[in-house]
């Protein structure tokens, strides 16, 4: 595609001033901002080819064309110019790089440490000595795996924390029926309990083989000591461990790991896939999806592969791409990727074989998932057309902000900003603003001051709020809308459309206003089902922030209670212990830690969640008899 761009003679006498020396280029626009990141190991021939003018895919075009000027940074070899790369895209978050979702916000699996280790499905991935698994497509995926784990080696399945908690409670019925080794009764020591967790790891990462080993030698040298139910129950969990082995499709020799990425790009999607082989068994498989304007070419795939094992860290033997890969491409990140993992990771294309059929079945499912996507974008497409339509507008409303104040009496006003991309909710983008400047209980007030503060960030290059929405929608009326007019007046830019979503007596989505008329959409299933959606969003964001509030207020309150804590001091134990229970657990030398508290106020405050936990009615906990 020919690129249409006024620079490109300044750009091309610039770039062929560069060395032939490996580095990483920064493509920038008008302002300044950095819209594209590359590496190269002869900077000048790869720079140089952006600026040719003719023979580029649709979405390069799409970005030379709004480069006005570029920086580079010269590296000393190409694995230095590959993580600088990794690294200046995570910084800037450039719009035509491919962005990974973050890896944080996928579910995975984590086993805690300690001497009764739990299992639990989290989204954050913390460096905290702890063992994780995943990332997994979905929660009902992560937790499904959990689940069967958990059936087979009989583990908690409640939230009861062990040891503290053994002997407190009575036991669940998940112990009477069989199916928890019950260590809220002692059921069970804690070497014990640490060798079935260990077990459960080794079957979420795929080594069943050497799980089964360890529980037949658990069976038999059970039944030499003549512990007949106890070897029962061992014989029950590797019955248990074949039925959930036999659920997983084999795709390979149970001797290597293995991970297969595939990558399909159109001009609508694109789709880096992945499938996660461990012992033989496909474990796991993950599709990230990246936008029109993202460029994923050839160049950039061995940043993608940096970027998402940087955020996994877990590094199987092999790694197999269905995309061709660069010959020295490959060994940097083979280099890269067994220096990280502490032993040797091969990076490879196959081209032939048992292997090759591994890619293809990733490359079937990158091209399914952008199927998937077409047909549901077609669909949301469809809908923003209906709602284009009834209200007027002149561009189809791609990004859609909404806008919702709420509030506790004249405390704690707060606003909402929910944003909806093409139909979706883009949580990311989600943001609150705690009302400051506007006086008492005035809705069109706070409504105004949250716009305008928002606004005032358009074309800054911040995320979310660098944006500019081609629909803003506020929970409210005719009041509302005139009060958002005037912060777009104010700010500029009067030219984006602007309604409100009027609710009925019912507190339900009734139909739209542009500050004169009304406009139904009950005719409207699509639109209205849309509006409901944004509606209900934008005032769950402000509640929950509001109700968040109130929280911490009160608990900044309670601790106001203890001699010689004031706002100040409370305010800094809560922010340094997080909660009131890591408060109460604390020793006075932690507490005393904390900025601004002394050992005194450290001991004042042990004493006083000391004498909360004491039981009533004296030693013992027993009451007087009088």
């Amino acid at each position: 595609m020919t690129i249409s761009n006024p620079n490109l003679p300044a750009l091309r006498e610039k770039a062929a001033t560069l060395p032939l020396s490996p580095g990483v280029y920064l493509m920038r626009d008008r302002e300044g901002t950095i819209i594209y990141v590359g590496k190269s190991r002869k900077l000048k021939n790869r720079v140089s080819s952006y600026f040719v003018g003719s023979g580029h895919s649709v979405k390069t075009a799409r970005m030379v064309s709004r480069v006005a000027d570029f920086d580079y940074i010269l590296c000393d070899g190409e694995m230095e110019a590959l993580t600088l790369e990794n690294t200046l895209i995570k910084r800037h978050s450039p719009k035509y790089n491919v962005k990974l979702k973050d890896a944080k916000s996928y579910p995975y699996i984590k086993i805690s440490r300690g001497d009764y280790p739990t299992l639990t499905v989290t989204r954050e991935r913390k460096d905290d000595h702890a063992r994780y698994f995943g990332p997994y497509q979905s929660s009902a995926t992560a937790h499904e795996a959990l689940d069967a784990v958990k059936r087979v080696f009989s583990l908690p399945t409640c939230r009861r924390n062990f040891p503290e908690e053994i002997g407190k409670e009575r036991p669940c019925i998940y112990d009477q029926m069989g199916r928890c080794v019950a260590p809220c009764r002692n059921g069970v020591s804690a070497e014990e309990y640490r060798a079935l967790v260990k077990c459960a790891g080794w079957v979420l990462e795929g080594n069943v083989a050497d799980t089964e080993r360890e529980l037949t030698e658990q069976m038999t040298q059970a039944a030499d000591r003549e512990e007949y139910e106890i070897a029962a129950k061992y014989r029950d969990r590797i019955a248990a461990l074949h039925r959930l082995s036999d659920k997983q499709k084999v795709v390979g020799d149970a001797s290597v790991s293995r991970d297969v990425f595939a990558l399909f790009e159109d001009d609508l999607v694109g789709v880096f896939a992945v499938l996660n082989v461990r012992g033989g068994k496909l474990l796991n498989k993950n599709e990230y999806l990246f936008s029109a304007g993202e460029i994923a070419e050839s160049n950039d795939a061995t940043g993608l592969l940096l970027r998402y094992y940087s955020e996994i860290g877990d590094y199987p033997r092999e790694v197999l791409t269905d995309f061709p890969l660069d010959p020295e491409d490959c060994a940097v990140l083979s280099e890269l990727f067994t220096r990280e993992a502490g032993r040797s990771v091969a990076v490879r294309t196959p081209k032939r074989g048992e292997l090759r059929s591994l890619c293809d079945m990733a490359q079937a499912n990158a091209e399914q998932r952008a199927e998937r996507y077409r047909a549901e974008s077609a669909k949301q497409e469809g809908t923003l057309v209906s709602l284009a339509s009834l209200l007027g507008l002149e561009v189809l409303p791609e990004r859609i902000e909404a806008y919702d104040i709420s509030n506790l009496g004249s405390e704690h006003i707060t606003a909402s900003m929910a944003v909806f991309v093409n139909g979706q909710p883009k949580r990311s983008d989600y943001r609150t603003f705690k009302i400051k400047t506007t006086d008492g209980v005035d809705d069109y007030g706070a409504m105004r001051e949250a716009l305008t503060r928002r606004l005032a960030h358009i074309g800054d290059g911040s995320p979310s709020l660098g944006e500019t929405p081609d629909l803003i929608l506020l929970d409210g009326g005719i009041g509302h809308v005139h009060a958002g007019r005037t912060a777009l007046d104010l700010a500029g830019r009067s030219d984006i459309p602007i309604f409100g979503m009027i609710k009925d007596d019912f507190h339900k989505t009734r139909a739209m206003t542009d500050g004169e008329n009304e406009i139904s959409f009950a005719k409207r299933r699509e639109v209205f089902v849309l509006i409901y959606r944004i509606q209900e969003e934008a005032h769950r964001i402000a509640v929950t922030a509001v109700m968040n509030a109130k929280s911490k207020t009160l608990t900044r309150s309670s601790l106001e209670k203890i001699p010689g804590i004031g706002p100040a001091k409370a305010k800094r134990l809560l922010s340094a212990f997080g909660s009131l229970r890591a408060l109460s657990e604390a020793d006075e030398e932690t507490v005393a830690r904390v900025k601004g508290v002394s050992k005194k106020d450290a001991k004042t405050v042990a004493d006083y969640f000391a004498a909360k936990k004491k039981p009533a009615g004296g030693p013992g906990g027993k009451e007087k008899k009088p």
